[in-house]
């Protein structure tokens, strides 16, 4: 529990290279996740909003996002590059916001980190008659071979992280909710190095100690230099999945 905790806590470490090196989520994604609740401009709670991701994205479909964040230095990272969106500090599990406020409540890359429980009564208490919850992740595709390669190296350090799949089950009966998927992808187009400082803005690897890190990242950078499809490569377009989940309260 005290590891969890750490690595709950560890994004403020590494927030500019978050910011950086992990991608965006897909327009498609946003626009399923929001779909229920028609075309008109909403108002959107981003909740681990992080450094602004997936807010990026809800704010260019039209919609008005508070974004909330437990960690400063992320949501700083986030003001820098979108002044117009409202934030503030706090925890999925005590939101600081008031009651029946939003209409709909999403959350990219972290609804894992949020206790279900206690997370579940806040999201009922913030939103409006109708409003939807709104869960996505991106995964590396290890349809190629490269970036399976790739999740080899890492899945020793990455083995504890709960599948989506268990978390949206979890929320889904604390709500409880109705469960819609939908799948996308987007990618990246980065270089080796930039590969490596994304892999070091992953939880497992942020919380490590500096030999270990180095030792780690040290590897990533042995596969890209080695393997077949990326030996002496610039530049690589590294590949993810989007699993999109809307959950509409009963």
């Amino acid at each position: 529990m005290q590891d969890w905790q750490a690595r709950r806590a560890s994004f403020g470490s590494v927030a500019a290279d978050y910011a950086a090196l992990r991608p965006g989520y897909p327009p498609e994604a946003v626009a399923f996740l929001l779909g229920a609740l028609g075309g008109r401009p909403r108002r959107v709670l981003d909740l681990g909003a992080g450094t602004g991701l997936l807010a990026d994205v809800v704010v260019a479909a039209g919609h008005e996002v508070v974004a909330v964040d437990p960690s400063v230095p992320m949501l700083e990272q986030l003001r820098g590059r979108l002044p117009q969106v409202e934030t503030a500090e706090g925890r999925a599990e005590a939101i600081p916001l008031p009651d029946a406020s939003v209409d709909a409540v999403v959350a990219g890359q972290a609804a894992h980190w949020f206790d279900p429980g206690a997370t579940a009564a806040e999201l009922r208490r913030v939103l409006r008659a109708g409003g939807v919850v709104g869960l996505v992740w991106n995964t590396r595709d290890e349809r190629v071979p490269w970036v399976r390669a790739l999740g080899k190296l890492l899945a020793a350090e990455a083995r504890d992280h709960e599948a989506d799949q268990g978390v949206v089950d979890r929320f889904a009966a604390e709500l409880p909710a109705g469960v819609e998927v939908a799948d996308s992808g987007v990618s990246q187009t980065v270089t080796p190095e930039q590969v490596a400082g994304g892999i070091g803005t992953r939880s497992y690897v942020a919380t490590m100690g500096d030999a270990a890190r180095a030792a780690l990242l040290g590897r990533v950078r042995d596969l890209l230099a080695t393997h077949p499809d990326t030996r002496g490569r610039d530049q690589l377009v590294l590949p993810y999945t989007t699993r999109a989940y809307r959950l509409t309260p009963r």
